[in-house]
């Protein structure tokens, strides 16, 4: 529970106290503030959940999951209120957020409350309060509820700043927006900041499949460490003399140690089964074009603002992520759709010819993938330059409402 509640700090989703920890073992033992810690066990006991985490999240989250918790439950019957994110992962993996009317920091103390609460997670991985606050559980273990907690952080942060730039194109800030945005502005410092420059990594060639694991990993630990993927999403590979090293599926890019797949591209073997769900992806890139090193996080405001798009009459408006077929860029980046796996509208189709002759692309409210012919140096630098020149780009513009 300590280590989970540091990572909620280092990663900026929540500071220090903020936030309450369960879990089973032959007994709930639970971290927190008392309040939250009892409304927390109660929860989770009656989910039958091995662990639940409840945050408050920092300023920046807390004030767009409120501002869009708000919305949702002016716009619908009570008990049935949901933010609906665009972004990649809420679409594949929780859908919806359902959202609460109750504050959730500190929580009721009702048993009503925790009934509500309940039945809102039966059905999903993780819930809003009306004071933007948030909870989550995991059947077996902490790093479920941690992986829905800071998704959901990231999700409500992208979906907030995309819905103010579509209002500013259609004429201004709603004067709540305007508010809310001011107050999740003034909060960005609570947030890590970017590096300046991007660090040294291992250097090339990686000729080995030993030198080729010790630099995926240490590039996922950067990744993490600098702010440019949320939760465990995101993955990793390297091309060592036709074996394509890969992060496992659902592994943490900051823990990649024992996580790392060894997949030959001759099919001689069904280590892909267990490898990221973009091996497909990370195959045609390390064989159709220079590559041999491919590096995807989540940028957050390289997500938003590849969801960023002026057409506001196109027929296909609803489906971007699949159907968009405006040929864009994002600082040099071309911005393509794609959803992951190899079905007709999957990324494994968009993104490989994207990246020839190109060290960086953004799939459509999915991430950056950044490559290079040697090691992760400049890849990792480009992923960084990306997010910096996107994080501009969007400040100025809701700047000017």
């Amino acid at each position: 529970m300590a280590r989970y509640a540091d990572k909620l700090a280092r990663a900026g989703i929540c500071a220090q106290g903020q936030a309450a920890l369960c879990a089973r073992d032959d007994a709930f033992f639970a971290t927190g503030p008392d309040e939250a810690a009892a409304f927390l066990t109660a929860l989770a006991d009656s989910l039958g959940a091995g662990a639940a985490i409840l945050i408050r999240p920092t300023t920046p989250y807390r004030e767009a999951a409120a501002f869009l918790a708000r919305a949702a439950l002016a716009g619908t019957h009570p008990g049935q209120a949901a933010v609906f994110p665009r972004d990649c992962e809420t679409r594949t993996f929780f859908h919806d957020l359902p959202v609460l009317d109750m504050p959730g920091w500190p929580p009721p103390r009702d048993r009503g409350a925790v009934s509500a609460a309940a039945r809102a997670l039966s059905r999903r991985k993780g819930v809003m309060f009306a004071d933007g606050s948030m909870a989550a559980h995991g059947s077996m273990i902490l790093e479920q509820a941690f992986v829905t907690v800071s998704s959901m952080c990231f999700a409500c942060f992208v979906k907030f700043f995309s819905d103010a730039l579509a209002c500013r194109r259609l004429g201004g800030l709603p004067p709540d927006m305007a508010a809310a945005m001011g107050r999740v502005l003034d909060g960005l410092p609570e947030l890590p900041p970017l590096p300046d420059t991007a660090p040294a990594l291992s250097p090339g060639p990686l000729a080995d499949a030993a030198s080729a694991r010790a630099a995926m990993a240490e590039a996922g630990r950067l990744t993490v460490q600098s702010g440019l993927v949320d939760s465990v999403f995101g993955n990793v590979s390297c091309l060592v003399e036709g074996v394509l090293h890969i992060s496992r599926t659902g592994a943490a890019l900051d823990a990649l140690e024992g996580q790392i797949e060894a997949c030959p591209l001759d099919g001689s073997s069904c280590t892909a089964l267990t490898a990221s769900s973009e091996f497909p992806a990370h195959a045609r890139i390390v064989t159709e074009t220079a590559a041999k090193v491919v590096l995807h996080g989540h940028p957050k405001f390289s997500v938003i603002l590849s969801m960023d798009c002026d057409r506001t009459d196109c027929p296909d408006r609803g489906r971007c992520h699949v159907a968009c077929r405006e040929k864009r860029r994002i600082g040099g980046a071309p911005v393509v759709p794609g959803e992951v796996g190899c079905g007709p509208c999957g990324l494994v189709h968009t993104l490989p010819p994207a990246l020839r002759g190109y060290q960086a692309a953004m799939v459509l409210g999915h991430g950056a993938f950044t490559v290079d012919d040697r090691d992760f140096n400049r890849a990792f630098a480009a992923m960084l330059d990306l997010e910096r020149d996107c994080r501009e780009a969007v400040l100025a513009r809701v700047a000017r409402g």
